[in-house]
């Protein structure tokens, strides 16, 4: 792998986590700090720092992340009441780890996603 994130130390094994899908593309893994009863992070498995530095050629892998997203929740659960999936891009986004990720949340009801109308 090209960068060296705790993702991607994820994605090839030098970290362990709680892996809950996995293919060619994408891997999916129980977050350690979650935010929800049910709350999976889904990376690409060739780093992409943000999704501001995606190119046409990833569309297959970003298709693949809502794919599997998708069965992820359906094998958890929560798919029926729902879930949300959230992306964050650079720090006023709130990314963290530059390697684009997904979060996949769940379980309860997570009600507005941002409070209010924006203010100037």
């Amino acid at each position: 792998m090209s960068e060296d994130t705790v993702f991607s130390r994820i994605v090839d094994g030098r970290i362990p986590a709680d892996i809950v899908y996995r293919d060619d593309l994408v891997t999916a893994f129980r977050d350690v700090a979650p935010q929800a009863p049910t709350h999976v992070v889904v990376v690409p498995n060739q780093p992409i720092p943000t999704a501001a530095d995606v190119a046409p050629g990833d569309e297959p892998t970003l298709g693949r992340m809502f794919t599997a997203a998708a069965q992820v929740a359906r094998e958890l659960g929560i798919a029926e009441t729902g879930f949300r999936l959230i992306v964050n891009c650079k720090e006023d986004g709130g990314q963290e780890v530059y390697h684009l990720h997904m979060h996949l949340v769940g379980g309860r009801h997570l009600g507005r996603m941002l409070p209010g109308p924006a203010s100037a």
